[in-house]
């Protein structure tokens, strides 16, 4: 299969596990343009891939992601530049609408995204990894809400989806306050699943994880992502109704054929892509 090239990610597929490594180490994995555009083109591709049953979210080098590159600042404002100061505030809207796009490809993809971080992950990588399903940090591991300190609202996603995960007064006390968040305190709040011993460790336990769920029935795990968000930012009642919709729909599989055939066979059982 030919996979797709980037200028700041590497991507690779190895028995169902797509790996997706942000790939600019001598910034620290600042995000720049090119690498915006690229998560949102990577996690398409994981999406619409067949073979790709599970995806790994990580960084190359020491630090996982710094958050946005400040240079960028600097192109937005040429391109959002025009004599009329409302037109130029709605491009400016668009931009920070695409923005969101970007990282919400990871959430919207079908497949589950597992981030491994270590280093630093500040700002829009807080952003970026609050889309995964799971995060599981390494012991350097560092989480902040950086835009306060730049005097900006944090605005692709991490004060709408961090509440769901910590809570809304923790969330709140670090979107105020900026500070650091260490990987123990991390788990503990629920930020990330777990934490292993070193990066090395980290590596090789994650990829276990996604061995595990990339020999699960593909149309059930693709089934619990779509539920499992639906619930989140729906009530109780609403999500109900949608998983017996979803699986009136879907239940009835061929891998459910095949799981009850290879627990009859004591085997393990093989489903299509």
């Amino acid at each position: 299969m030919n996979l797709p090239t980037y200028s700041t990610l590497s991507l690779s597929l190895d028995q169902g596990i797509a790996e997706i490594r942000l790939n600019r180490p001598d910034k620290s994995n600042a995000m720049n343009d090119a690498m915006w555009q690229e998560i949102r083109q990577a996690a398409d591709w994981v999406d619409t891939t067949p073979a790709a049953r599970v995806t790994i979210l990580s960084g190359e080098g020491r630090n996982f992601c710094a958050g946005i590159d400040l240079a960028m600042f600097g192109s937005i404002q040429q391109r959002i530049a025009h004599p009329d100061g409302a037109r130029s505030r709605e491009a400016l809207r668009r931009v920070i609408r695409d923005m969101q796009d970007c990282l919400s490809a990871i959430e919207r993809c079908r497949k589950p995204v597992l981030a491994a971080i270590q280093g630093a992950c500040v700002g829009g990588a807080l952003d970026l990894v609050t889309c995964c399903d799971m995060r599981y940090a390494a012991p350097d591991a560092i989480f902040s809400i950086r835009e306060i300190d730049v005097g900006m609202v944090a605005d692709v996603g991490t004060l709408q989806r961090l509440p769901h995960l910590i809570g809304d007064g923790l969330a709140r006390e670090l979107a105020y306050t900026g500070r650091n968040v260490g990987a123990d305190e991390a788990a503990a709040l629920g930020l990330v699943n777990r934490v292993f011993a070193s990066p090395e460790a980290l590596t090789a336990a994650v990829r276990e994880i996604a061995h595990t769920i990339a020999a699960k029935s593909p149309l059930a795990t693709r089934g619990l992502k779509e539920v499992m968000n639906y619930s989140r930012d729906h009530t109780v009642a609403d999500s109900l109704n949608f998983v017996a919709t979803w699986n009136s729909a879907l239940l009835l599989s061929g891998d459910l054929n095949e799981a009850i055939t290879a627990q009859r066979e004591r085997r393990t059982p093989k489903f299509a892509d």
